[in-house]
Parts: C-alpha cells; structure tokens; sequence
C-alpha cells in the first residue's frame, strides 16, 4: 500500500493570501474578524464576518477567466496555483492522466445566483447569464482546476458541508493508497458571506452578535460564546504516492497517515451532545493510522464557538483519549479565522502540517473565560513550542458530517 505525503500547499484566507502570510498571522494570534463592508448589515443582526481581503482574481487569475468563476472558484484556483507551484509540480514530464482532482465546497457559487435571480427579477428571463449554472454549482472549482492544468484522472466534489476539507483530504488519501492516482489536488473552498446566507444564519442564532468587538467575537471554549463567525477562502493541497514525490526529488512536508469518517444520525444542524460521531471519526482515523491516541502530540479542533458544538468536541475527545486527554494540546484556528465553512478543514489542514514542521503550535484567542465543562488545555493566548511529530485535525459539518485526519512529520523508514 502506498504512503501519502504533501508536497504543496496554497491558502487564500482572511489572515492572508498565501500560506506563509496566513500562518504568520496565526501564530501570532491575531484576528482576522472585521465588521462586513460588501454590503449593508444595518438590518442585520450580526454584522461580523472574516472577510478575504486585498483579492484580485483578474491579476491572478486573467481577466476573461475570473469573469467567468463564481469568487468561490477564483479561491479554489488560485490557491490551486499557489500548491503547484509550491510543489514543483506541472511540467511536461508530469503524466496527466494519474493527477485526480478532489475539491469541494459547502455551498457553491451562492452570490452568482443571487445576482443572477436579481437580473430576472429586474429585466427578465431573457437577460438570464447562459453561464449562471456552470459558475454556480459546487463542482466546478473542481472542474476548472482540472481544465486549467490538464488534469484527467478523477475528479470530484465531495459536498459534506463543513467538513469538506477533509473528506477531500481524507478519500484522496484512499486514491493514492490504491493506486487510483499518484497525485491528488485536495481542499476545500467558499465564498458565502452574502445577505442571504448572513441572514439565515443570524435568524438561526447560530452566529455571533458581538459586533461590537469583532476580533473579540470568536471565542471557542469560552464560557461568554455565542456562536461561529461566518468567514471565507480556500486551502488546497498536494498529495502524493511517497514514491511519486521521491521519484522526483519533491519536497516532502508531512505525512498523512489516517482518516475516519462517520454520521451522527442526529439532527441536520446540531452536533450530537455526546460527540458520539466526533468520538467514532476520530478512533477510525486512529485506527486507520495504526497508532494509539497515546502517540498523538497536538489536536486541531473543530471547535466553531457554539455553545453544544465546543463542549460536544471536548466530550469526543475525552472519551478517546481518557485522562491522556489533558496531556494534549488542542488548538482553535477559528478563533482567529472565523468560520470558513468548506474552506476550513482544508486550511486547517495545512496549519497542522506547519506545526508538525515549525514545532509550534497556534494559539486559541480569547479564552478569556474557560467554560468548565471544556476543561482541556486549548493553549490559551500565546502560541507554543512543543515536541511535535503526530498531529489531528478534526471537522464537523451540518447533516452530521464527520471527518478526521492525522498526519505525522515525514521520516522515510
């Protein structure tokens, strides 16, 4: 069975637009949370959100191609471009034909077909962008990587709402394990911050109010959390056969080493209280990597900043891991990032791999006020050195989505 490592990574996010800038700003614990300029929030009850910034899909991208993607997929690519790059990876000797693309998104093109229901409602069907369904659905970010590089191994969209990331992650690991591909463009993307979506999310109570306090507002563990801060951006990364990457003196940044994937039967937003599914996830993932949690040196939490989401995590982790549960360091990049829906794991992945690399791990802000039902050490406030060499990255999505991941620093015995 082959091993899987990565070789490439690229993030747009609201803590920078590329992977070097992002992690930076991590470490160094800032937020990304401002209050939403794109459009007018008076009527809304949250007015927050992480918000990519200083992003010019035409200079990346071209102009007749960003004009012809939904900001969702103008991410999706450009952090696509960015992971080749950084991998080394196109050129003429490159076979085509073993590269699968596995890239996915919670929701899609969503402004698209807002501003395109608007041009019906206004001046007809008739004025209709013939290109309104290929710039929308969820798949073509996808698509327009394998398009664009010539890709024509698998593609695929996997659409697990939250936990898209690593469901990608995770079954391109598969792929390469089965010799399916030698090489797999993995992630997740989103660009969701629209009035609508703003709109549900706030009647449903799920996101935070603190408007206030923007950068204070995502608070994972905190006792004072009053929900997730929507975000946006993407987090793409290659993955190789070891032997593909070795063939070609690639650079290797970590291993992937397992992956566990379950349903919580439950409830179509809500968490299982117990964490029953985050639990089994997270043992499969073990399994899967052959270790005992007992060899896990950090855990990147879900860890959103709702109240049942948080505590139901820590309640999972517990259980897994018993009293070596407080021997582990557990970190909330979205404390800083905010939520970035189907972006999140993936750039959450590819934090993990900086800390396995670094030996340091990002800290979780605004911790003010630890809720004593999540009693774990979360690395308050400052980041931290640690002897790291096995890492976990868990994601949690709406429907009861659940997927898990571990990686290790490369060694090549």
């Amino acid at each position: 069975m082959e091993r899987v490592v990565i070789t490439g990574a690229g993030v747009i996010s609201p803590l920078g637009n590329d992977v070097e800038q992002f992690w930076n700003r991590l470490v160094r614990g800032e937020s990304a949370i401002s209050t939403i300029d794109t459009f007018d929030v008076t009527r809304y009850k949250t007015k927050i959100a992480g918000l990519v910034r200083d992003f010019d899909p035409e200079t990346l991208l071209g102009k007749k191609e960003a004009r012809r993607m939904d900001r969702f997929c103008q991410f999706a690519m450009a952090a696509a471009n960015q992971a080749l790059a950084d991998a080394q990876l196109v050129s003429d000797e490159l076979d085509r034909e073993r590269v699968a693309v596995y890239v996915g998104s919670g929701i899609g093109g969503i402004q698209t077909l807002l501003e395109q229901e608007a041009v019906l409602n206004k001046r007809g069907p008739e004025r209709i962008s013939p290109t309104l369904v290929p710039m929308m659905i969820a798949n073509m970010a996808a698509a327009m990587i394998s398009i664009t590089h010539g890709f024509t191994g698998p593609t695929m969209a996997p659409v697990t709402a939250c936990s898209v990331g690593n469901t990608a992650i995770g079954e391109a690991l598969r792929l390469i394990r089965t010799n399916g591909a030698d090489v797999v463009i993995a992630g997740g993307t989103e660009a969701a911050i629209t009035e609508i979506s703003l709109g549900s999310f706030s009647n449903a109570t799920a996101v935070s109010s603190r408007n206030d306090e923007p950068t204070r507002a995502s608070r994972p563990f905190d006792q004072d959390r009053d929900g997730f801060v929507m975000a946006e951006g993407a987090g793409i990364l290659v993955l190789e056969s070891l032997s593909h990457a070795k063939k070609r003196n690639a650079r290797i940044y970590a291993e992937v080493i397992g992956y566990g994937a379950t349903s919580d039967a439950y409830h179509i937003v809500a968490t299982h209280p117990e964490g029953r599914g985050a639990y089994q996830a997270m043992k499969l993932a073990l399994q899967d990597a052959g270790i005992q949690p007992t060899d896990v040196d950090m855990i990147s939490a879900h860890a959103t900043s709702t109240g049942v989401g948080d505590l139901s995590e820590t309640l999972a982790i517990k259980k897994l891991f018993g009293e070596d549960a407080y021997r582990v360091p557990v970190t909330a990049n979205k404390s800083m990032t905010g939520h970035m829906l189907g972006a999140a794991s993936a750039v959450e992945a590819i934090a993990l791999v900086k800390s396995l690399q670094t030996r340091i791990i990002p800290p979780t802000i605004n911790l003010d006020n630890p809720d004593p039902a999540c009693d774990l050490d979360y690395v308050p406030h400052v980041a931290r050195e640690a002897k790291l060499a096995v890492g976990m990255s868990n994601s949690f999505g709406f429907g009861g989505h659940n997927a898990v991941i571990v990686c290790r620093t490369f060694d090549e015995s």
